[in-house]
């Protein structure tokens, strides 16, 4: 039997992602899934049920732009009841500090956005440190690589710029360095997460010029870690110390054509995930955190299923993956028109907090759980709550 590394970050393998974007669109119209969610009301709650099911850690988010309303005055009443839920609760949270969305009297591309967020992130962590029961554990800005191409490539949100991805891709690695030192001097040993997607993207019978093309923007997945490693522009002030959990985000539409249409799971194209994540592994050999998976409708427990064959198959090859987030864990209404998307383990919340269960979803990480207790891979807290509920 393949010898596996033990996870040992997270109480549970198994995480519960709660979607806490809060950017504004193109339109200027600002989101706050956290409160269209019902989470920021029903957190207590939303901890709680996920406990059957084995899952006694989440990512989770704060929002800056409610917190600093002024500038250098933090308002935590919108944090507060949230941290206290989850230390009620026992849930381990990962925190977002900045998912998409900052202060609209701050200028992002300004040197005052690197320094501002900096001094957030310390009076953030020294407020949670304060406030929770055992390691934290921070992802400074969410999805780096993601928020310069659709906020400042193709403007579908803040700061809604064109052609000014890579600057913003730059101003946003500034921050996260600048968040990840004033962090470790009121938390020093808090553990920090990156959330990058992890993509391929193919060629096809294009010609030489066209193949080079998608080889670049598959490898443009890896220049924000490695401008955090300093492997990339140094000037920046990266250093290996700064990348400590690779967090990778993989969905059913990271793999495309270059120029052109999804590539299905199952065609010759297809990458294999494990095989991805070796990669991943190979060029960091740090521990590494499926920060972000899931998929929408009847195709939850099939792409569950699918994608922890593949993190099977990466830890028996090495790979010290340490916990797979379920994300989005609520039904979520969509960011262009409002409508449901049926994504979760957790649906919607009625008024008094309840929500229902998508029991084929249930079943297929109770399956996954039962695999993960055979092979003796299971964090011991957590192996100890799932025999307690049986």
């Amino acid at each position: 039997m393949a010898s596996f590394h033990q996870p040992r970050l997270f109480r549970s393998f198994f995480l519960g992602g709660f979607e806490c974007s809060s950017h504004r669109k193109s339109d200027g119209q600002r989101l706050d899934l956290l409160a269209s969610t019902g989470h920021e009301r029903f957190a207590a709650e939303d901890y709680q049920a996920l406990s059957p099911y084995g899952i006694a850690a989440a990512r989770d988010g704060i929002r800056w732009h409610l917190i600093e309303r002024t500038p250098g005055c933090y308002d935590w009443s919108s944090v507060l009841p949230m941290v206290r839920a989850a230390r009620s609760s026992g849930t381990q949270i990962v925190w977002d500090l900045c998912h998409y969305g900052w202060p609209d009297d701050l200028d992002i591309w300004s040197a005052d956005f690197v320094e501002r967020f900096a001094r957030f992130a310390t009076a953030a962590a020294e407020l949670i440190r304060g406030e929770t029961d055992g390691a934290t554990v921070y992802c400074p800005i969410n999805e780096i690589s993601y928020w310069a191409w659709a906020g400042g490539e193709v403007g579908h949100f803040n700061p809604t710029c064109h052609q000014r991805g890579a600057e913003l891709k730059r101003q946003l690695v500034r921050a996260t360095i600048a968040a990840i030192d004033t962090i470790r001097t009121v938390d020093p040993d808090a553990r920090l997460i990156t959330a990058e997607p992890l993509i391929n993207v193919e060629g096809g019978l294009g010609d030489e010029q066209h193949l080079q093309g998608a080889e670049t923007y598959r490898l443009s997945q890896f220049e924000v870690l490695d401008m955090l490693s300093g492997r990339l522009e140094p000037e920046l002030g990266g250093a290996p110390e700064f990348v400590d959990v690779v967090g990778v985000n993989y969905y059913p539409e990271n793999q495309w054509y270059h120029g052109g249409p999804t590539i299905p799971m199952g065609h010759h194209a297809y990458r294999p995930l494990h095989d991805m994540l070796l990669e991943v592994h190979r060029r960091y050999d740090r521990p590494i955190l499926i920060a972000e998976t899931g998929a929408e409708g009847c195709g939850r427990p099939s792409w569950l299923h699918y994608v922890c064959g593949e993190v099977d198959t990466a830890r028996a090859a090495g790979v010290p993956i340490e916990g797979l987030c379920l994300y989005p864990i609520l039904d979520y209404p969509g960011w262009a028109n409002g409508r449901v998307c049926h994504v979760g383990l957790l649906s919607s919340a009625d008024q008094d907090g309840r929500r229902s269960v998508c029991m084929a979803l249930a079943r297929e990480l109770g399956r996954q759980q039962a695999q993960l207790q055979e092979i003796g891979t299971i964090p011991e807290r957590q192996a100890n709550a799932l025999a307690a509920a049986e």
